[in-house]
């Protein structure tokens, strides 16, 4: 295991409940995440069809409005934050899904 740096994402994400929210502003916590966030979102649209126009940075971008938008973010450590975001792909590429008909 490897010494973790200050700006580490698990410093962000992986604090106690009551800090996890005021760990770092939303406009922060995005950069230490975004590698992590991008990889998930291209896992995702490799399952997608081949007339899947979305790319892995937009929907990337989604979810992470939807997350930070969403009232009183709550995560209990890195894992639930990676869950929720992986939902909130799931839910962007579904409503793209339904809108195509």
């Amino acid at each position: 295991m490897t010494a973790a740096s200050p700006s580490d994402p698990p410093d962000a994400i992986g604090a106690p409940r009551e800090r996890l929210t005021n760990a770092l502003p939303s406009e922060e916590l995005l950069p230490l995440l975004y590698a992590e966030l991008r990889e998930l979102a291209r896992r995702r649209l490799q399952g997608e069809g081949p007339g899947q126009t979305l790319q892995a940075t937009a929907l990337v971008h989604e979810a992470y409005l939807r997350l930070v938008g969403a009232e009183d973010p709550r995560w209990d450590g890195r894992a639930h934050f990676f869950a929720a975001a992986a939902e909130a792909m799931r839910r962007v590429l579904v409503e793209r899904a339904r809108a195509k008909g």
